[in-house]
């Protein structure tokens, strides 16, 4: 089973796209950790942002290769310590992104790494919000640039706080040293990225190919639905291709096919989301495995990979309807 990061808070299922009865163990999955996640909102006040000290980074010391971190010296700041070591060029990190991140942390004191994201060769895909990350991680790297290496010295007031974590070997008094390569970042705004595909199938939805953040169009023809499902791509976009087992980061529109109506959009709410495949309708599972990330995709999912006869209610959707989806894949994780 693929253990999943130190840092990484479940997400919460969507409403409208949780599979019902469907108990898969992405929640299961979370046991494989030896941290716990930011569950709940932190009481601590903002720390005061200070240069060092910080230990050296004796290797790999470029970006995107694994560091080798040594030992603190002396006593470290009571304030978050926050240096950036290698500056980026890409856009600025702002409070409430999504970052696509590789990382390593370790123990101030002992200089045993507790984690990190570079054997597992997947970047952590995370909010930096309230509640979705320890402290030191959303105030040390909101205002950084995607390209930069960023290394951090949390105290526990902005890390694990008093109780620590056991299973990690993390104290309730050890102070936590991360060095963090911003690969990427994400927000409300983001769009897929790539080559327009053509929509050349006149009994299929026309999906609109603007990326400027703004929710795509959604056109569905006057004709019977299909009755298989369909997943193509609307713009494909060039990053790696997403696994059953993935979880995604995505942008989202959904409107029924009868009446072109919509029911769902990442975009009226301003927030993107993140869900695992396993804990989807099996039409978004089965659409989005195998496509690219960067990738906008039409899918059209017959209600036998939707909801059938149990939509959720207040949902707008009613038994046996069939849907229709443009789903930007910012991201896999």
């Amino acid at each position: 089973m693929r253990r999943r990061s130190l840092l990484l808070s479940v997400p919460a299922g969507l409403v409208t796209l949780a599979a019902c009865g469907n108990d898969k163990a992405d929640s299961s999955k979370a046991s494989d950790s030896a941290s716990p996640s930011a569950a709940a909102p932190s009481a601590a006040p903002s720390p005061k942002i200070v240069s060092g000290p910080l230990p050296a980074i004796t290797a790999g010391t470029k970006f995107g290769e694994k560091p080798t971190v040594a030992k603190g010296s002396g006593a470290p700041s009571k304030d978050l310590a926050v240096k950036t070591v290698i500056a980026g060029g890409g856009r600025t990190v702002a409070e409430n992104d999504y970052i696509q991140a590789n990382y390593l942390g370790q123990v101030w004191a002992t200089a045993k790494v507790f984690d990190n994201s570079y054997d597992r060769r997947t970047p952590l895909v995370i909010q930096l919000s309230r509640g979705s990350i320890i402290d030191g991680w959303r105030y040390g790297l909101v205002g950084k640039k995607v390209g930069s290496r960023v290394e951090m010295a949390v105290p526990p007031t902005w890390g694990y706080g008093p109780q620590g974590n056991t299973q990690a070997g993390i104290k309730g008094t050890d102070t936590l040293v991360f060095v963090v390569d911003i690969e990427n970042s994400f927000n409300a705004k983001s769009s897929a990225k790539g080559k327009d595909v053509p929509q050349n199938n006149a009994d299929l939805p026309k999906v609109g190919t603007n990326t400027d953040g703004a929710a795509p169009s959604i056109d569905v023809p006057k004709a019977a639905a299909p009755k298989n499902l369909v997943a193509e791509y609307v713009i494909e976009g060039d990053g790696p291709v997403v696994k059953a087992e993935n979880s995604v980061l995505v942008q989202y529109k959904g409107v029924l096919w009868d009446t072109g109506k919509e029911f769902d959009s990442t975009y009226k709410r301003h927030a993107l989301t993140s869900f695992s495949l396993q804990q989807v309708v099996k039409g978004w599972a089965q659409g989005l495995t195998g496509k690219k990330v960067g990738s906008r995709v039409l899918i059209v999912i017959p209600p036998s990979l939707g909801y059938g006869d149990n939509p959720p209610p207040n949902s707008g959707i009613k038994k046996d309807s069939v849907l229709v989806f443009s789903v930007d894949i910012l991201a896999a994780m």
